[in-house]
C-alpha cells in the first residue's frame, strides 16, 4: 500500500468519523464546506484524491486540521514527527511544494508547514473560517504575498502575521526559490 492510498483511507475513515459526531448529513457537510455531496461520499468510500483546498474546506467545516482528518499518530503530550512522516499536499512540475510538518488541536486546529516556491509559482487561497490567523517566516528568497488584492513583499529574513479569513495567496516573482515556513490557526468551530 502506497503512501497516497494509506491517506485516502485515513482521510475516509476520519471524515466519516468526524461527520458523524457532528451530526452532520452528506448534505449539511456539503453545504458549510462549499463542495459537493458526490465528493463526500467519493471521499468517505476512499474513491478519490481530493485537492488540498478541497481538504481544507471540509476541515475547516468539521473544525478540525487537515493533521486530524489524516490520522496522523497522536501520543497524548509530545509527539515527534519524523520527516519521513510529513505530508506534501501541494507540488507544481516546476518543483514548488508545500508539507505540512505537523499538526495540534489547541483549542482549534493548529498547523506548521514548510513551503517551497520556486520562480514563477503561486498558491492562491479561499478565505478560511472567521478568525484564523497566518505566521510565515521566508528563509530564502522574497515572497509575495497577497491579501484581500493587495501584495506585501517579504524578503529572506523577515516574518509575516496576518488574518487570513480573507482570499490570499503567496508568489514567487523572484530569481531564486523561496524557502518559507508557515503556522496556520484556525479557531475551534462554534
Amino acid at each position: 500500500m502506497t503512501d497516497l492510498d494509506r491517506l485516502t483511507l485515513s482521510l475516509a475513515r476520519n471524515l466519516k468519523r468526524l461527520r458523524t459526531e457532528r451530526q452532520f448529513t452528506l448534505d449539511a457537510l456539503a453545504a458549510r464546506a462549499g463542495v459537493s455531496r458526490g465528493m463526500l461520499i467519493q471521499m468517505e468510500q476512499a474513491r478519490t484524491n481530493p485537492s488540498v483546498g478541497t481538504v481544507v474546506k471540509i476541515g475547516d467545516a468539521l473544525g478540525v486540521s487537515i493533521t486530524t482528518l489524516l490520522d496522523f499518530d497522536q501520543e497524548p503530550r509530545v509527539r515527534i514527527v519524523p520527516e519521513a512522516q510529513a505530508v506534501r499536499l501541494w507540488s507544481t512540475e516546476a518543483g514548488s511544494h508545500s508539507t505540512l510538518l505537523a499538526g495540534a488541536e489547541a483549542p482549534g486546529p493548529l498547523e506548521l508547514w514548510s513551503w517551497r516556491l520556486m520562480p514563477g509559482d503561486a498558491s492562491d487561497s479561499d478565505a478560511h473560517p472567521a478568525g484564523t490567523a497566518e505566521l510565515v517566516h521566508v528563509s530564502s528568497g522574497e515572497l509575495t504575498l497577497t491579501v484581500e488584492g493587495e501584495e506585501y513583499r517579504v524578503p529572506a529574513g523577515t516574518s509575516a502575521a496576518f488574518e487570513s479569513d480573507a482570499a490570499h495567496g503567496y508568489r514567487n516573482d523572484g530569481d531564486e526559490p523561496v524557502a518559507m515556513v508557515m503556522a496556520v490557526s484556525v479557531p475551534p468551530p462554534r
